[in-house]
């Protein structure tokens, strides 16, 4: 039987603050556009988390793609809307309902914060545009900690009452990553949630957290300055540039997530806008850019387009649900 994991929450991560319904500030439907005329209007694109994310490094790098490719004819204004494990930016898209200029990236929280509060809102009420990546994470200690392995680790932790860990968000893919590592080594956790990895960092490195996963590209730098300690890659093999990290599955533990990361338009998008967009994401992920971003941030190509997007989102959901169900998390 699984254990219960204790959650603690900052009211500040799940103050889900979401603007009034409304048009959007850029005032563009496209509902009168057809293929010849759209877009032709400023795009806002909307950061569900803070700076320096996953989610974030991701957008940034898209909209660099599409600007220096001239693909998109006007000006793309970008804005990091945090709050409420992505409750916030995604609850304005939201607001934008029928908007073919409202768009937004995604990630797991996409898909475990409406299980757990109430959003208003579930991926289904959203326009689908692609899945492009999935991304694996990394078990992460602090670097004066004295551990040095996934045995001593867990030696350590099954001798505590609790032990205290982060992840982005309150019911992301970090806390069930958190739970099933708990699981598999028979330690109880305290998890704390944040709302972006500089937050997220700064409780490890000032002894807040016992450990922390983290994206991989996102946290390498303090690998190599020795300020922080690897102990678990979530993916499939090792990673060549951190060779001497196992996997889960060399530790005899499976199933663990990735986070998947893709785009979305606001509710009811016109066809037109839905159509603009994968043809144009269809033209980004085939860049050298975009695989270099791929590469450099150790991500793997994860493609599906409109409707095939959801549908894997819909299994991904399926099997959250399962997880957060059996550790009493919903």
């Amino acid at each position: 039987m699984r254990k219960k994991m204790k959650l603690i929450v900052a009211l500040s991560v799940l103050g889900l603050v979401v603007p009034l319904a409304g048009c959007s500030e850029t005032g563009g439907n496209a509902t009168e556009e057809d293929a010849a005329s759209y877009p032709s209007e400023e795009l806002d694109w909307t950061i569900a988390f803070g700076p320096g994310g996953g989610n974030d490094i991701m957008a940034r790098t898209l909209v660099s793609i599409i600007q220096q490719y001239e693909m998109y004819p006007e000006n793309i204004r970008l804005e990091n809307r945090e709050g409420g494990g992505g409750a916030t930016g995604w609850g304005y898209l939201l607001n934008n309902s029928g908007s073919g200029y409202d768009i937004s990236t995604t990630s797991g929280s996409f898909i475990t914060t409406p299980m757990q509060a109430d959003t208003g809102w579930t991926y289904e009420d959203f326009t689908p545009v692609g899945l492009f990546s999935s991304d694996d994470a990394i078990f992460t200690l602090n670097g004066d900690n004295p551990i040095n392995t996934w045995e001593e680790w867990v030696d350590y932790a099954q001798g505590e009452k609790s032990v205290v860990v982060g992840g982005i968000g309150p019911l992301n893919v970090d806390f069930i990553l958190h739970a099933l590592l708990a699981e598999a080594g028979g330690y109880e956790i305290e998890y704390v949630p944040f709302n972006d990895e500089g937050q997220l960092n700064t409780a490890l490195l000032s002894h807040a957290l016992d450990a922390s996963v983290n994206n991989t590209g996102s946290i390498l730098g303090q690998f190599e300055a020795g300020a922080m300690k690897p102990l678990l890659y979530t993916g499939i093999s090792r990673l060549d540039v951190l060779p001497d990290v196992p996997t889960g599955e060399e530790l005899g533990i499976t199933g663990l997530p990735s986070m998947p990361r893709g785009m979305i338009l606001a509710p009811d998008a016109p066809k037109v806008a839905q159509d603009w967009w994968i043809a144009t994401m269809k033209e980004v992920v085939a860049t050298p850019e975009w695989k270099e971003y791929l590469d450099s941030n150790y991500l793997t190509e994860n493609i599906a387009w409109g409707d095939d997007f959801f549908d894997q989102v819909k299994s991904t959901s399926e099997n959250f649900e399962t997880v957060l169900s059996d550790v009493g998390a919903l």
